[in-house]
């Protein structure tokens, strides 16, 4: 999406985590600790001078995971696109938070390559390649053979097992609807899909994995929030709710999602039904801006504060003999921290 100037907006910039070098696959290490540190974030331009990895490897996360914009490209012409990875990437900083921890990631509208961009972009498969390579995913990766850049890792480390899965809502999505009164960017497109049938059914069995304590799920787009007329999967509201019944069918291990795009940290939190826990979702968006105008932004669903600070997340897992603790923490410059929250999940 494109930065918010005059639109009444918020949702939180979250955690940060990063897809294990190289890597295969579902791969899985342990150690016997108790304690996990993921850190997330979005929306990082690659001219910007006001990065804040200094601030992040200070945290000593155990992953680090990109929730798209990972550069702003907006581009079909792949040298340009290729050139701006590079740049990214060679980053001194950025560089000393590869080597010491393991990265994953996932692709939004603006490295994709066009805002707001779905599965009309005739340079999809290109950019596929430049945002793996980026990304340093090892060859071997059954993400390089299928369409689209959908990925999962099992990651078990000081006790904890986790799934860290992957979504792709670009490649696959379906057409927006523009708002014609022009209130908002978009309206509900009541026949539109963001994931596509083989992501669809690759999700289905990733969540009926009943091997792991926690699913941490990224979409790049927001999940819960409805209110805010940018995109989100409310304005496909089909897949929003095929994802709700997904959860509701299954009764998949403890899921946390996270989220990017929109430029603030906000957290979010949704009963469903038929789900025996509630449903957490962490955005963090904004790594190295934010909103230039302070303003409101309804979400029905919101817990604790909107934030409209440049931000990254901060998960924090602990787990006891019957749940895990889950600890979400917005974080700035300079060791700021915005907001913390707590709440646990039945294992």
């Amino acid at each position: 999406m494109e930065r918010p100037l005059l639109f009444l907006g918020i949702t939180f910039l979250f955690l940060q985590c990063q897809a294990p070098q190289k890597q295969s696959s579902d791969q899985l290490d342990t150690t016997q600790e108790t304690g996990i540190t993921i850190a997330f974030g979005s929306c990082s331009h690659q001219d910007s001078t006001a990065q804040m990895w200094k601030e992040i490897i200070a945290d000593q996360p155990d992953f680090w995971l990109w929730g798209g914009d990972n550069i702003y490209g907006d581009t079909d012409d792949m040298t340009l696109l290729q050139e701006k990875y590079n740049k990214q990437k060679s980053h001194a900083d950025y560089q000393q938070l590869i080597a010491s921890t393991p990265i994953m990631g996932i692709w939004d509208d603006h490295d994709y390559g066009v805002n707001d961009g779905g599965k009309e972009f005739a340079k999809k498969d290109s950019s596929k390649a430049l945002m793996l390579e980026f990304l340093s995913i090892d060859k071997d990766n059954p993400v390089w053979e299928r369409e689209g850049t959908y990925q999962s890792y099992i990651q078990s480390k000081h006790g904890i097992d986790i799934q860290f899965i992957l979504l792709d809502t670009r490649y696959f999505r379906d057409q927006l609807t523009k708002d014609p009164s022009g209130k908002k960017r978009y309206i509900a497109n009541n026949n539109g899909d963001i994931l596509g049938e083989a992501q669809w059914l690759w999700l289905e069995e990733k969540l009926k994995d009943q091997s792991v304590d926690i699913n941490i799920i990224m979409s790049s787009i927001q999940v819960i929030p409805e209110e805010h007329g940018w995109e989100k999967w409310a304005t496909l509201p089909q897949s929003r709710n095929r994802f709700f019944k997904l959860l509701e069918t299954i009764q998949p291990k403890p899921v946390l999602i996270l989220s990017g795009d929109r430029h603030i940290a906000e957290v979010s939190k949704i009963d469903l039904a038929k789900l025996n826990y509630p449903l957490y979702e962490f955005t963090s968006s904004g790594l190295t801006h934010t909103w230039r105008t302070p303003s409101e932004e309804a979400n029905q669903y919101r817990e604790g504060k909107l934030i409209i600070e440049k931000n990254y997340g901060l998960v924090h897992l602990h787990k006891n003999e019957n749940n895990i603790k889950v600890e979400l923490e917005v974080k700035g410059k300079q060791d700021t921290t915005f907001q913390v929250l707590t709440y646990q999940m039945p294992l």
